[in-house]
């Protein structure tokens, strides 16, 4: 199936811009919810949006006996229920979860280096996020790493071959700004924002095996 994906990226002048500029993300919620007959539920979220660092979130699973590597990647069981757990703590649908660990992201993601508890020459975290509604992922980004040789560096450590991607990194080479980036589902977003159970219900052509036109 194919749907919507819109890319975004912006400049941030600082390394921990991105995570100090989340709670300030353009999203009109109340403008939004006007149609209880077409909301089978209103979603809750705080007028401050709420954010957890990933080591937090990790600690809310473990608190409720779920089992999760503090390295590795939550999967769409975890994520679900990390969910319930913001909304019975925190009372809110609508979450941030930065500071994700630097294995489960991309290797052009921006290391984090603004955590006392590691070293500099050994981040264990990065500086991305994800925000997410009613237990889903809506929207992933992250710092783009900026500097063709730590390009370089980061990509050998996760195995890739820079002869591979050499355009890529030498086009930085000439100098880039420091900048981030996201990406947003658009109708997992009206899926879960209207309480829908089908995401085919929130795209106006949607594809699947029995579908092709129109």
């Amino acid at each position: 199936m194919i749907y919507t994906l819109m890319q975004v990226e912006i400049q941030v002048r600082k390394l921990y811009c991105v995570s100090r500029a989340l709670p300030t993300l353009p999203i009109n919620l109340e403008d939004a919810a006007r149609s209880e007959a077409e909301i089978e539920k209103a979603l809750q979220y705080l007028r401050q949006t709420l954010r957890l660092t990933y080591e937090e979130g990790v600690q809310m699973l473990k608190d409720a006996g779920v089992e999760i590597e503090p390295f590795g990647d939550l999967n769409t069981e975890a994520e679900r229920k990390l969910g319930q757990l913001v909304l019975e703590k925190y009372g809110t649908e609508f979450y941030i979860l930065y500071r994700y660990p630097l294995a489960v992201r991309p290797f052009y993601t921006m290391p984090c280096y603004d955590n006392p508890q590691y070293s500099n020459d050994n981040p264990q975290y990065s500086n991305s996020f994800d925000v997410f509604i009613r237990g889903e992922e809506i929207i992933s980004g992250a710092q783009r790493v900026h500097n063709a040789e730590m390009l370089e560096r980061r990509a050998k450590s996760c195995g890739i071959d820079v002869k591979t991607i050499s355009t890529y990194i030498d086009s930085f080479r000439y100098g880039a700004p420091t900048h981030g980036g996201f990406g947003v589902g658009l109708e997992r977003v009206v899926m879960l924002f209207c309480g829908l159970n089908n995401i085919r219900k929130a795209s106006l052509y949607p594809r699947d095996p029995l579908r092709i036109a129109p």
